[in-house]
This record gives structure tokens, sequence and C-alpha cells, in this order.
């Protein structure tokens, strides 16, 4: 095994057979969070919508010996906590155990285990899958859920990142236990994987128990690449008809991936644009001054590719249309203008003043180290965080907002009223 310490507190190395690891020693507590992530999101769907959900959310219905009950018991009786989740880009797996030796042999056993060997049985599909296509129901009787859906089928269309993780009912239902077995055989593997551990171990602990979690999976084969997402070629309306007096609007593009160059400016004007609550632009031209919504945002959502820059407010039905011609002008002034140096000031002080309590606490830190390993960001990129955001001039903000901001090709998504 070829270890490699990485810069600051971050240690990176990968195991024989290809698990990349992340470490960040932290022994101020007795406990140990963990998180394994894998490229095997809903983006690896294919035709069967939502099965990577189903996957991710069977592991711990049953593994080899044990039935779903024994694992939670033997979770619980050692005080450890298990969790799993899928989304688009990743599914993962995240335990936090204490460090006592034998309570914590007993939560990496069973965490490994119920990881590396689910029994996908053909009574938890069925449960699982009622359970999915409720809460497929529920959506659909939530108008916010109908606009998010709409807006990433337009703005995706034939990409992977179209379809909702969730699923559809057609995916749902066309899922064998086959289909479970082959798509964790596939995507859950070390060479398409990576373990972040953050806690109070050493650095010859941490190697053992990246070891062991690397021993229990195949070697396997990364997942491909995912397509590039094509730029909208043009500008698109889509109303949604729904009993309510609110509607929902949003609207976007195709925003940026992770590791994107232009990831620092865009962040920070974004911030200014929409990102940072009562003092952006948005909420004082849709809410302060006009009194048009309770609240409005933007953001971008960085991811394998480009993910969204979503705009997105809630409004009164006889308020919709002014409330997105507000949006669409401040978004046309920004990109038209930008910010000036005490806006671009005022938006640094606030990202860098609340950066440290997104990392202060052990989950803190594993959320983003998880993050930072599967998309392949640089060992240093929290420590010098900040530093890119001070550093950069209104002009670096401006020129970045208008070479990748088009507000004559956004996707607008109105789902409310009857007409």
């Amino acid at each position: 095994m070829g270890a490699t310490a990485g810069e600051g507190d971050i240690q990176h190395w990968e195991t024989d057979n290809g698990l990349k690891v992340y470490f960040v020693p932290a022994p101020a507590l007795p406990m140990v969070d963990m998180r394994l992530v894998f490229h095997g999101g809903s983006a690896r769907d294919g035709d069967q919508p939502g099965l990577a959900r189903l996957t991710n959310s069977l592991l711990s219905d049953g593994a080899a010996d044990w039935d779903a009950d024994t694992i939670a018991e033997r979770f619980e009786g050692v005080g450890a906590q298990f969790s799993s989740n899928s989304q688009r880009d990743m599914a993962m797996a995240s335990l936090r155990t204490l460090t006592e030796a034998d309570w914590m042999e007993t939560a990496v056993e069973t965490f490994v285990t119920t990881v590396s060997q689910p029994r996908f049985e053909q009574r938890g599909l069925d449960r699982a899958r009622r359970q999915a296509l409720v809460a497929l129901q529920a959506q659909e009787q939530n108008p916010g859920a109908i606009a998010r859906r709409t807006f990433f089928e337009t703005v995706y269309g034939d990409h992977p990142y179209a379809r909702m993780p969730i699923g559809t009912q057609e995916g749902l239902e066309s899922v064998t236990t086959d289909d479970l077995k082959a798509f964790h055989e596939r995507y859950y593997v070390a060479r398409n994987g990576v373990l972040a551990l953050v806690g109070g171990l050493d650095r010859e602990q941490a190697e053992a128990l990246a070891q062991r979690v690397s021993e229990a999976l195949p070697e396997g084969e990364a997942a491909p690449a995912l397509p590039e997402v094509e730029p909208l070629e043009s500008a698109e309306t889509v109303r949604v008809s729904f009993p309510s007096e609110q509607v929902h609007v949003f609207m976007g593009q195709p925003g940026m991936a992770r590791g994107d160059a232009d990831y620092f400016p865009l962040y920070v004007g974004n911030h200014r644009l929409g990102g940072s609550g009562f003092t952006s632009r948005l909420m004082d031209e849709v809410r302060t001054q006009r009194g048009l919504a309770y609240s409005v945002f933007s953001y971008f959502s960085p991811m394998s590719r480009s993910g969204p820059f979503l705009m997105g407010v809630q409004t009164q039905v006889n308020q919709a249309d002014e409330a997105i011609g507000v949006m669409r002008d401040t978004l046309e002034n920004f990109v038209a203008q930008g910010l000036d140096e005490d806006e671009l000031n005022a938006s640094v002080r606030n990202i860098v003043g609340g950066f440290p309590l997104r990392t202060a606490s052990n989950s803190g830190i594993l959320d983003h180290v998880a993050m930072m390993g599967f998309y392949g960001l640089p060992l240093d990129f929290l420590d010098t965080f900040t530093d890119e955001v001070e550093a950069l001039t209104p002009e670096q903000v401006n020129e970045a907002f208008a070479r990748r901001v088009d507000p004559e090709r956004l996707v607008t998504v109105i789902v409310g009223g009857e007409g």
C-alpha cells in the first residue's frame, strides 16, 4: 500500500485493491465517523429510474446471516449509528461509532457486512418499493416537488441527471432482486469508491480500518464518466396547473461541475445575487422593495457534470408574473453590471465568517472530506478555501458571471394556479 500524507490535516492513500482513503485525525473525542461513497447514484439507473436508491435503502434490510432487526440491534447495542443515502452522483453508507475496542469491533463488523453482503430478498424489495411508490404519490400532491422534477427534466432532457433519484412508477415496478444484486456488484466495489474517516484514530489504526473495509469489497472497476451536460439552446417556460393559491417557480440552467475553475467567483457572486438571505439582491428586489414573496433564493449545485444554477421563489398566483419579471431583471442587471468592491467585501466577510461553523464538528468535516475525495478536489481545498475567497476581485467575479450565466437561455418552471 503506497501511503502518502496529504497537506494540512487530511491524509490520503489508496488500498491494495484501489479504494481511495481520506483520513482526518480528531483525537479530542473517543469517536470515529466514517463514510463509504460510491459512484452509484441515480445517474446510473439506466432504464430503471429508482434502482440506485432502492439498492442503497436495502443494504441494512438483511446481510449475510443477519436480518434487519439483528443488524439494527447490533448497531444500537454498542451505541453506533448507521445511515445510507443515494443522490444523483453518489451512493453512500455512513457509520458513527465509539472507539472503545469491543464496541467498535462490533460496529465495524456490522457496517462492513451490511455494505458488502446485503441479501436483497424479495420481501424487503416489495416493502421498499411500496414505500417509494407512496413517496412518489405524495410528491404528485406537492407543487414544490412537481416544480423541482419538471425543472430537472426540462434542463437536462436526455441526460441521466434529468430524473429524480426517487425514480418513476414504471422504473420502480420493473426492479427485481436480480437487478439489485447486479447493481450492487457493479458499483459497490473498491475501485469505484472513496472512504472518508474522521475521528480518534492514529494513522496505523486508520490504515488497518481502511484495509478491513477495502478487503470486504470486490476490486471491481470505476464507473465510466457521465456524459457532458449540453448547454441550453434557448429559453423555455413550462407552466403546470395545480390547485393552489401559491405558485412555485424555479428558473435556471446548467451551472458548473465540481472542480470547475470558475467555482470561487461564481460561488461568491451568487452569494450576493441570491445566496445570502436578506442581504442578497434578489431578496431586496422581490421581498423588501415589492413584498412579492416571503423568500427568494439562488444557488449553484455543482456535481460530477454541470449541476444546475437555480433561482427559486414561492408567491401568490396573482403576483407570479411580476415576481418572475423582477427575478429576470435582477439577474440580467447582475450579469451586465456585476458587483462593486463594497458588495464583494461584504460577501467575503459573510462567507469567511461562516466557514468555520461548517467544519466545526467531526460530522461537518466528514461531509467536506467525503465530498472532496469523491470529486477529486485538492487535499488543501478546505485549508485554502478562505484564501481563495478573499483573493477575488470584483472584475474576476463579474467576468465569470457574465461568461457563465446567460439570462437569455433560462428554463422557467411555474407550478400552481389553474390556468
